[in-house]
């Protein structure tokens, strides 16, 4: 499955578009992980366990996406956007949600 974020693939005209597609993924943060990124905001650096979480989840949202654009009989999506949100109590979990045209190339 190709996927990309432009509105064409070089050299791979689009034959058929399919539709739009999603996939969206929300994840729960733990709070023994918000104390620790507290500590490496209070104290500069990286959260390396909060880039997990949204690898995790914009992995998921990817595959959930590319899952959709396979039933259809896609082997492209095109255009794709990734967003992401907190929600809940106090941000308490994360969003990702990613969205594309499944086409035909």
């Amino acid at each position: 499955m190709l996927v990309s974020t432009t509105s064409l693939i070089e050299g791979r005209p689009v034959q058929r578009y399919l539709g739009v597609v999603t996939g969206e993924v929300i994840l729960g943060a733990n709070i023994v992980r918000d104390l620790f990124a507290s500590i490496t905001d209070i104290f500069g650096g990286r959260s390396g366990k909060y880039e997990e979480v949204l690898a995790r989840g914009r992995e998921q949202a990817m595959r959930e996406l590319e899952d959709k654009a396979r039933a259809l009989g896609a082997n492209a999506v095109i255009g794709v956007d990734i967003d992401y949100e907190t929600i809940g109590a106090r941000g308490s979990m994360l969003m990702v949600s990613v969205s594309g045209t499944a086409v035909i190339v």
